[in-house]
């Protein structure tokens, strides 16, 4: 069955076809809420939250544009949502004497996906959700400003904390792998 099938039995509630695009969406689905929810219980109760989203408004969907693309925004909104809910605190923006150290490509090129992955998830909240929505998902600091009803300097000031955190964590990879060789 074509993707196209599915979307349009699911516009018609065919419970069938809503199981498979579950099916078919849903490991793709829970690595998205797993990067803004580090708890994998709550990330697989946004994935359900996310999916009763999608089957309620899947009516709506035209065809415009990717319907991953249209999934994976109501999975990242739904994710800020629960964040919100936990009342999503974010670190003193006026710290601008950040350290810039560069990290080099040879550092980048021994660090599998899982590892960058793993990094980002240890990153404190505030700096994990700008840098997902900002460097994975592709939005702008004035969108994500609207987003979590926060300033685009604190959005910037996030993003670049998190990019500097991620940073000293690929030195400190590195240097320890270093050491064991």
């Amino acid at each position: 069955m074509t993707e196209a099938e599915i979307i349009y039995n699911c516009q018609k509630q065919q419970a069938a076809s809503q199981k498979l695009l579950y099916d078919t969406y849903a490991g793709k689905m829970l690595s998205v809420c797993m990067r803004y929810i580090n708890d994998k219980a709550e990330a697989e109760d946004v994935l359900q939250e996310g999916f009763i989203k999608i089957f309620a408004n899947i009516i709506h969907f035209r065809n415009e544009g990717s319907f991953e693309g249209w999934m994976r925004r109501i999975f990242v909104n739904t994710a800020l949502s629960a964040l919100r809910v936990k009342q999503l605190k974010f670190s003193d923006t006026n710290d601008h004497h950040q350290n810039h150290s560069q990290v080099a490509p040879s550092v980048l090129a021994k660090i599998g996906a899982q590892e960058i992955v793993e990094m980002i998830s240890t990153l404190p909240k505030g700096y994990r959700v700008v840098f997902n929505l900002f460097a994975i998902e592709g939005y702008s600091h004035k969108e994500i400003a609207e987003m979590l009803n926060i300033t685009e300097s604190t959005s910037r000031t996030q993003f670049l904390k998190a990019r500097n955190a991620l940073k000293e964590k690929f030195i400190s990879k590195q240097i320890m792998k270093v050491t064991h060789e």
